[in-house]
């Protein structure tokens, strides 16, 4: 059963998931939506987890992967618009600008299906956003967020008025819900052949408890 987000007087939007994962992973060295931490390239593991709670899914990617995408998953070609997480975003927005938007970042490995459904329970479309609250700063994650029609609606406003393409800045200055993870490292970046050390450590852990 799909996590109902909470009563509200405006009756939610479509909900819709994007994987971005269309950067150039330049610290990790290698494409991070292709990395396997569970059997499958990450990317298509969150695909497979959105598709459990969100009315359709879709991989944000550049142009040059298309040929990369397994036959069965849905894509969004960044049309470059923008720049920085923005062009994913809200070249999802441009294809289908009638529908809210799960974002997740295809560099989170430790997310789970319970992680995701506490985001989605705690969603207020009334807002323009619904995002993830990062544990250490209590800032709102973008690439771990809902954003909801109003609120992409409001961004490219913002973009055209400030001179800054950051998503965070956006939500830092909107009207929006913040849910705060019950388990935060869920929310780990993994950027790094490091960081890759440290999540697989983690994964092992999870396993052998």
């Amino acid at each position: 059963m799909k996590p109902k987000p909470k009563t509200s007087s405006k009756s939610p939007s479509k909900l819709y998931g994007l994987i971005l994962s269309g950067g150039e992973s330049s610290r990790m060295g290698k494409d991070k939506g292709l990395i396997n931490y569970h059997g499958m390239p990450q990317r298509e593991y969150l695909c497979h987890l959105l598709e459990e709670i969100c009315d359709d899914v879709f991989l944000s990617i550049r142009s040059e992967q298309v040929c990369e995408v397994p036959s069965g998953f849905k894509n969004i070609v960044d049309q470059n618009d923008h720049k920085g997480p923005y062009n994913g975003i809200l070249s999802a927005f441009k294809a289908q600008p009638n529908v809210a938007w799960l974002v997740l970042a295809c560099d989170l490995p430790l997310i789970n299906l319970q992680t995701i459904g506490q985001l989605i329970s705690g969603r207020n479309p009334n807002k323009t956003a619904t995002a993830f609250a990062n544990p250490e700063t209590g800032e709102p994650e973008p690439l771990a967020c809902i954003w909801e029609v109003k609120g992409l609606e409001e961004s490219l406003q913002f973009l055209e008025d400030r001179n800054t393409r950051s998503p965070k800045k956006f939500l830092m200055n909107a009207d929006i819900a913040l849910v705060h993870p019950k388990y935060g490292q869920d929310l780990f970046n993994a950027n790094s052949p490091q960081d890759y050390d440290f999540v697989k450590r983690k994964l092992e852990e999870r396993e052998g408890g």
